[in-house]
């Protein structure tokens, strides 16, 4: 190939291969030592860059094709579910057992949690499966020095269902000096005063780790 028969130095040896329909490594070597020029360079970069964009571009779409697709099917499925009081009590029971407070004997009933949408999920499965005195339930907020203590009662008190008459003396975090998590509401300590439920809940949950989720000894 004569150095003058394509003009090399304005185009890239990929945009050469499509031309003439021959593979990226053959017009590699063929111009292989030439010395680019800055305008070239700058124009390789710049499709450089346009390419890693459109990848880019072309990856978020697919996930957030893969994201839809997944929330329908998730959607359709609890859609369907039936829930009868055996499978919210063990749901509950489940839910406590990872965010619930242990204590000796089983005699505390302690839900804590920063989520609004899982502190609600909890509450409703507690009343529907179990037979619940509303004024059992106590509320301890855990608040940091920027919360507005008044408006996040008010917030927890609509996410609870639970007067606010019932809520304790909030817990103040130290400031830590970190900045303000943004759309943070505090953390929620949700207390139901029964020995029996609180015992009910967590022997359910024993019962059914160990029927699903045997360890094998060895």
């Amino acid at each position: 190939m004569r150095r003058g028969a394509f003009p090399t130095r304005r185009v890239n040896a990929l945009e050469i291969a499509g031309q003439l329909d021959v593979s990226k490594a053959s017009v590699s070597v063929w111009v292989r030592g030439t010395v680019l020029s800055k305008r070239v360079q700058e124009r390789i970069e710049m499709k450089k860059s346009e390419a890693r964009s459109k990848a880019a571009k072309t990856n978020r779409g697919r996930t957030e094709a893969h994201l839809q697709n997944a929330a329908a099917i998730a959607n359709a499925t609890v859609s369907n579910l039936k829930l009868d009081v055996n499978l919210m009590q063990v749901m509950c029971a489940l839910l406590y057992w990872c965010e619930g407070e242990k204590a000796k004997n089983d005699k505390t009933l302690t839900f804590a949690n920063s989520d609004p949408h899982l502190v609600a999920t909890f509450l409703h499965l507690f009343r529907k499966g179990f037979e619940v005195e509303g004024l059992k339930f106590r509320v301890c907020l855990h608040l940091h020095d920027y919360h507005n203590e008044k408006r996040q009662i008010r917030f927890w008190s609509r996410v609870t269902g639970i007067p606010t008459t019932q809520f304790l003396k909030t817990y103040h975090k130290q400031h830590t000096g970190k900045r303000t998590r943004e759309g943070y509401a505090g953390c929620a300590s949700i207390r139901y005063y029964d020995t029996r439920i609180a015992r009910h809940i967590q022997a359910l949950a024993r019962a059914a780790l160990q029927k699903y989720g045997p360890i094998v000894q060895w």
